[in-house]
C-alpha cells in the first residue's frame, strides 16, 4: 500500500496569520494532531499539538536562565525563538518550518520509517508541488482496522508440507532466528516447536510467525531455555 491508498483528502489547512487560539480549537474539535500552514499553494509549515505545549497562557513556557552577556554575544541561543513560540499569537510564530513531505506513491513502510526516524505523526502528501493529502498515524490505524474486517482466507486445504515450507522461509528471513536450536514439525495443521530457545522474546516471535502462516490451526511450543542445555553440558 502507498500514501495515496490511505491519505486523508482534502486537507484542512490554516494560514500563517491564523490565531493560535483558533488553531487550538480546530485541533480539539476535529481531533487532529496537527494542521499544515499554507501560503497560496505552498506549504510553509505545520502546527502540531507538540508546538502548542509550551505556551505562556498555560504557564508552561520555557523559562530563560540568567546568562552572561558575552555568552549571548558569542554563542548561539534559542531563547528568543522559544519566546516567540510561547508568546506568539499566530501560526507563523509557533509552526514547525521544516516540513517533511512524501509523494502519493511513497510506501507505507517508508512513511512509518520517517515517523520513527523524525519522531513525527503526520506528513503532507505532495504531487507536482501541490498538497493532495496528508497521512497521519490515525490513517495507518484505520487501514489496519479495515484490513482486519476483510474475509479471512480459507485455510482448510493447506497441506502440512506447504505450512512447514512457508514457516521455514519466514523464520529464515529473520535475524533473530537460530535454526540449529529448534525442530519444527507440522501435523494436521498443528505446528510443534521442540528443542531450545535463546530468550522469551525470540520464543514469542517464532510463535507469532507460526500463527500467521495460512493453514495453521494451533501452535504447541515444547522448547526449553538454552540455559538448561548449558547446565547439562
Amino acid at each position: 500500500m502507498n500514501a495515496s491508498d490511505i491519505m486523508s483528502s482534502p486537507v484542512v489547512v490554516v494560514g500563517p496569520q491564523t490565531p493560535v487560539v483558533e488553531i487550538a480549537s480546530l485541533l480539539r474539535e476535529r481531533r487532529f494532531g496537527g494542521v499544515p500552514v499554507v501560503s497560496g499553494d505552498e506549504i510553509v509549515g505545520i502546527v502540531t499539538e507538540k508546538d502548542l505545549l509550551h505556551r505562556q497562557e498555560l504557564g508552561t513556557e520555557r523559562r530563560s536562565h540568567t546568562q552572561a552577556w558575552w555568552r549571548r554575544v558569542v554563542g548561539s541561543t534559542s531563547e528568543p525563538d522559544w519566546y516567540v513560540k510561547s508568546h506568539g499569537r499566530c501560526a507563523v510564530h509557533v509552526m514547525t518550518r521544516d516540513v517533511i513531505v512524501v509523494e502519493p506513491r511513497t510506501s507505507l513502510q517508508d512513511i512509518t520509517a520517517v515517523f520513527d526516524r523524525k519522531r513525527i505523526g503526520r506528513v503532507p502528501v505532495v504531487k507536482d508541488h501541490r498538497m493532495v493529502g496528508i497521512v497521519a498515524c490515525a490513517d495507518l490505524v484505520r487501514a489496519l482496522a479495515q484490513g482486519s474486517r476483510q474475509e479471512a482466507p480459507d485455510r482448510a486445504d493447506t497441506s502440512n508440507a506447504t505450512i512447514r515450507a512457508a514457516l521455514a522461509a519466514e523464520l529464515a528471513a529473520q535475524d533473530w532466528w537460530t535454526a540449529g536450536l529448534c525442530e519444527v514439525q507440522v501435523a494436521a495443521g498443528v505446528v510443534r516447536f521442540t528443542g531450545y530457545f535463546e530468550n522469551e522474546s525470540q520464543r514469542q516471535a517464532s510463535q507469532v510467525a507460526a500463527e500467521n502462516v495460512p493453514g495453521v490451526q494451533h501452535v504447541i511450543d515444547d522448547r526449553r531455555p538454552i540455559a538448561e542445555l548449558s547446565v547439562m553440558l
